[in-house]
């Protein structure tokens, strides 16, 4: 991590933990909003215009925060307006790094090496992790936000006539059971797969990984009888669970000791990220290559660095190999 604008120590998966020996999320440092002409969000400061191809948003394909962001972004025809690069998968001991990885590629915006570079070219001070997704500012040349939740809004909402607006991914009527309903499945399985993986005591693991398993259950019934969480319309819920259910079975299950079941004994779970996936565009923010070689190369979880060969998206198989003696 970041110690006064230096490199300090190795990158470590676990940010910090609780006294049962809980992994500890860091809050995200810059919470700036776009909005349509430049006036304050909830939080942070204004100044920030929707403005076609002022924006660039740096992501790792592995990451389920950062393809939030490219998700929203694709739903809103928002691809022209915003730029995007993308980290390499494997984490390195200085974090995220830029490079000529398949899926990924070399930072022709700022220059940088590894991603804790554009933190301290706005704070050559920060302590803190270099974390993804982040929103730049290029005209202003500074990080206008790196909280997923927030991007997701703001690129819902924020752009006006720039956006597409056959998606709205929080309208009006449904953000009170929308906020709900996130503040359900964020800990107990966004997190949670995250809180049983990255545990530290027997106590923890077992307390986070029964989170995820009755969090799934109940999604399972949930999904029985409606096509999205809330019905018919695709909310930013729907984005927010994808995005952790797509990288179960290839990650989590294993990796992470989520091993109760896979999402493939979900039968209306794995349903539903068929359905997700189908729509134009979503498939293309999802690299299963890249989420595989990024997770497994977490030193702390996995040493010797072998990734397993499969499995693929839900839905495809891995073509059989014919092997030579």
């Amino acid at each position: 991590m970041l110690v006064n604008g230096k490199w300090s120590a190795e990158w470590n998966p676990v940010q910090a933990k609780d006294a049962k020996g809980g992994f500890v999320r860091q809050t995200s440092s810059f919470r700036n909003w776009i909005t349509p002409d430049g006036s304050p969000g909830p939080t942070g400061n204004g100044g920030f215009k929707a403005e076609a191809g002022r924006y660039h948003l740096y992501v790792a394909l592995i990451c389920p925060w950062a393809s939030r962001t490219l998700i929203a972004r694709t739903l809103k025809g928002l691809e022209d307006t915003i730029s995007v690069s993308v980290v390499e998968p494997v984490l390195t001991d200085k974090g995220w790094r830029f490079g000529d990885y398949p899926g990924a590629n070399r930072d022709a915006l700022n220059g940088a090496t590894y991603l804790h570079e554009i933190y301290t070219k706005v704070d050559p001070t920060l302590t803190g992790r270099a974390t993804v997704p982040v929103l730049w500012d290029k005209q202003r040349r500074t990080i206008v936000n790196n909280e997923s939740a927030d991007i997701v809004r703001m690129l819902n909402s924020g752009f006006g006539a720039l956006a597409d607006g056959m998606f709205d991914l929080y309208p009006e009527d449904l953000r009170a059971e929308i906020d709900a309903l996130n503040d359900r499945i964020y800990p107990r399985l966004n997190n949670g797969v995250y809180r049983a993986g990255f545990a530290t005591t027997q106590e923890a693991y077992e307390e986070a990984f029964w989170d995820v398993f009755g969090m799934l259950d109940e999604l399972e019934e949930r999904l029985a009888d409606r096509t999205f969480l809330f019905g018919d319309r695709l909310t930013e819920t729907d984005i927010r669970l994808f995005v952790t259910l797509v990288r179960f079975d290839a990650a989590y299950h294993g990796l992470f000791k989520c091993n109760l079941r896979r999402l493939a004994d979900y039968r209306n779970l794995t349903a539903y990220v068929q359905r997700v996936l189908a729509i134009p565009g979503v498939r293309d923010t999802v690299n299963i290559d890249h989420i595989k070689r990024g997770y497994y190369s977490i030193k702390a979880l996995n040493p010797t660095g072998i990734v397993p060969v499969g499995p693929d998206l839900p839905g495809r198989e891995i073509p059989a190999r014919s092997m030579t003696h």
